[in-house]
């Protein structure tokens, strides 16, 4: 979810498209947010232990 928000902010960027950037910035948060709670071991998030 990272690398595919990273990808869609770049490509909207480049191409000055305003709906790609703003969704390559919420998928890129909310993959961070997903893999930090995932790495922290204690509390999986729906039964995960890493999200890729």
């Amino acid at each position: 979810m990272i690398i595919l928000g990273l990808i869609l902010l770049i490509v909207g960027y480049l191409l000055s498209i305003p709906l790609l950037t703003t969704v390559g910035i919420i998928l890129l948060v909310v993959g961070a947010v997903l893999a930090l709670i995932g790495s922290v071991g204690r509390h999986p998030v729906g039964g995960r232990r890493h999200y890729y």
